[in-house]
């Protein structure tokens, strides 16, 4: 794994997308976040199969916790 801006952005944007337990979850909150700095996801992006190595794996990560 190594730092790539979009790769972490494409993780936990796919990791909120699946896994959040409502607008009012903190997990929900990763959707603001990364609207403020600008993330616009692919629309392409529909699950852990659409991430490159590097994003899976932090993606991983994340579900791991």
């Amino acid at each position: 794994m190594y730092f790539d801006t979009i790769d972490i952005c494409n993780a936990h944007f796919l990791y909120a997308m699946l896994w959040h337990e409502g607008q009012f979850s903190k997990t929900y909150e990763k959707f603001a976040q990364l609207e403020r700095i600008g993330f616009r996801p692919s629309p392409l992006l529909s699950g852990p199969e659409d991430l490159n190595d590097n994003a899976r794996e932090i993606y991983n990560n994340l579900c791991a916790d």
